[in-house]
Parts: structure tokens; C-alpha cells; sequence
């Protein structure tokens, strides 16, 4: 007797395909690298991707709404300067402590993600601007803004020890930035599969004036999914900021890339409202492991980019691919 029908297997191999690669990567790297599978490099893997991953869990919830945010890179060198800045000078402005002073930067950077977040989603909705364009704009104003904030220099060695401990910090074995990657993919993935603002980012990004007919609340639907990708943005800032023990206007720089290939890899349909958090995981996990394992074969900086090109290029073709081939197995 059968379990499975040949069909059924192969749409088993096809809803799990990323998780396959990540496998034989792994093995295949385990072969050519036997360091690659200690501890210490897997540890590793987990705290340089937790960075540009919790973003891409906020990404997905734009992507998965319909809409792109190009902004993100600006966002995170934006709030790791607002920070810097405020630990530097409020001390002698204001007569604070550094943690107080630290604190303050903390919430203008996330006040100023909430508003950046606001004004995304009510000017794409508003006058049905592309997001494209609306977020290209910020990207450039925010990226203006941060160099105009340092100065065009990097401010460094000025943050509280309570602070770097997020970027260096761990608990045990664990880093505590590969902690904050965790928990922040279950709280996002909570909100998009159990909660109705989940619900309707699916309708909304499905069929945008379906869901309007239906009752669902567009506007606060793309702007909930603005805000939470740029409050996660702000996250990584902040810890990218306590890992260098510096903040400039240039970090953060075209990290929106990385984000959305994670997403996308992970199989997250270009505004079709078609993916899965956990789906954008395994893309984040596929990047970290393909860019560690390059980084330990030696392959130079410039033939990273093209591979991860080819990559990108390969997961958009699969998503468009992919639905139409299942299709036809059921």
C-alpha cells in the first residue's frame, strides 16, 4: 500500500525545495570544509545573518501586501547615527548620563520609523504612487539626512556597555543578536498567520480592491506592514551600531538587495500575496549558510555578488514557475 502517490511526492519536494538546497549545501560544504559544522561557525552563521534577517520578516509582510520598501538600508544607518549622535552630544546639551542619553536616540529612531512607516503606506494608498518610487525617495532623503546628522564621518566609541552587549552579548553558547533573529520571526509570524491584520495583508496583496469590497481596511493594512519593516529596520541599525561600536550614514547601504533575495529565495511571490514567514527563514538561512561557505572556500568578494545574483534571478523565475507546475500535479 501507498503512502504517497509519485504526484504527491514530487509537490512534497517542491514545497520544501529551499530546505532541500540548504541541505545539500550543508553537506556539501560539511566535505569540503569540515570546520564549517562546529559550533563556533554555526553560532556564527546565526548572529551575521540575524542582522539583514529580521528585516526580511518585515519585508515579507510588505512583499506579501503588494507593495516593495526600498528604504530599509537608509533606515538602518539613519538610526544607528540618531543613536551615536545623542550618546555623544546630549550628555553635554542636556546634563544627562550616556544611558539616558542613549535611550533618548532609541526612541527618535523608532519614533522617526512609525512616521516613516505612516507616510509609506498613506502616500502609495493615497495617490496609488508605486511604492517603488515613494520608498526610493526616503531612501535618499533618509540617506542624506544620517550623512547630514555624522557629518559624513563615522561617530564610534560612544555607546553604553549595556548597549554593545546586544551586539556581542550571548546567552551561553547563543549570541544574543541570533536570540533577537528568533524571536522576532515568531512574533512576526504570529501576526501574519493568527492575527486579522495577517489576514487581510493576504486579501490585500491578493486582490487589493477585492478585499476594500470586503470590508478590509486597505490603508491600515499597508501601513501596519510599512511600519513593521522599518521598526525592524531600526532594530538592525542598532544592533549593526553595537557590533561595530560605530555608526555612519553609509551602513545599511544596499542591504535592502540581501533582503529581498532572502524573501523572495524563501518563495514569497513579488506582489501576489503568495509566501510564508517561515519560508523567508529558510531564505535567510539558505543566504547565511551559501555566504559563510563561499567566504570559507576563498571565493573573492566580486564572484559572491554574481552568484548571489544568479540566485536572486533563479528564486523570482521559480516563483513564477513553481505555482503553475503544482497546478498541473493536482
Amino acid at each position: 500500500m501507498k503512502i504517497f502517490s509519485k504526484n504527491q511526492w514530487k509537490l512534497l519536494l517542491l514545497d520544501n525545495i529551499i530546505l532541500i538546497l540548504i541541505l545539500i549545501v550543508v553537506i556539501g560544504m560539511w566535505i569540503a570544509k569540515p570546520v564549517f559544522m562546529s559550533l563556533n561557525n554555526i553560532l556564527n552563521i546565526f548572529r551575521s545573518m540575524s542582522i539583514r534577517g529580521v528585516i526580511a520578516f518585515g519585508m515579507t509582510m510588505v512583499i506579501l501586501s503588494g507593495q516593495i520598501d526600498l528604504s530599509v538600508g537608509s533606515i538602518i544607518g539613519l538610526s544607528g547615527v540618531i543613536v551615536a549622535w545623542a550618546c555623544k552630544f546630549l550628555p553635554g546639551i542636556l546634563g544627562v548620563s550616556v544611558t539616558v542619553s542613549c535611550i533618548m536616540g532609541i526612541v527618535a529612531a523608532v519614533v522617526l520609523a512609525v512616521a516613516v512607516g505612516c507616510f509609506h503606506g498613506y502616500m502609495q494608498h493615497r495617490f496609488t504612487m508605486p511604492s517603488f518610487i515613494v520608498t526610493l525617495a526616503t531612501q535618499l532623503l533618509l540617506y542624506g539626512l544620517a550623512g547630514l546628522i555624522c557629518g559624513g564621518f563615522p561617530i564610534s566609541s560612544v555607546f553604553p556597555d549595556w548597549f554593545i552587549t546586544v551586539g556581542f552579548g550571548r546567552i551561553g553558547p547563543v549570541p544574543i543578536p541570533a536570540i533577537i533573529l528568533v524571536v522576532s520571526f515568531l512574533i512576526v509570524m504570529f501576526i501574519v498567520n493568527y492575527t486579522n491584520i495577517g489576514r487581510s495583508i493576504y486579501a490585500v496583496g491578493g486582490n487589493e480592491e477585492a478585499a476594500r469590497l470586503s470590508g478590509i481596511n486597505v490603508l491600515r493594512t499597508k501601513i501596519v506592514s510599512f511600519v513593521t519593516v522599518a521598526l525592524l529596520a531600526t532594530l538592525s541599525g542598532l544592533m549593526n551600531s553595537a557590533q561595530v561600536l560605530s555608526a555612519t550614514y553609509s551602513f545599511g547601504r544596499g542591504w535592502e538587495i540581501d533582503v529581498i533575495s532572502a524573501v523572495v529565495i524563501g518563495g514569497t511571490s513579488m506582489g501576489a500575496g503568495i509566501g510564508k514567514i517561515s519560508g523567508t527563514f529558510l531564505g535567510v538561512l539558505f543566504l547565511g549558510v551559501m555566504i559563510n561557505g563561499m567566504t570559507l572556500l576563498d571565493i573573492s568578494l566580486y564572484m559572491q555578488y554574481v552568484i548571489r545574483g544568479i540566485l536572486l534571478f533563479s528564486s523570482v523565475l521559480l516563483s513564477i514557475f513553481l505555482p503553475k507546475l503544482k497546478q498541473k500535479m493536482y
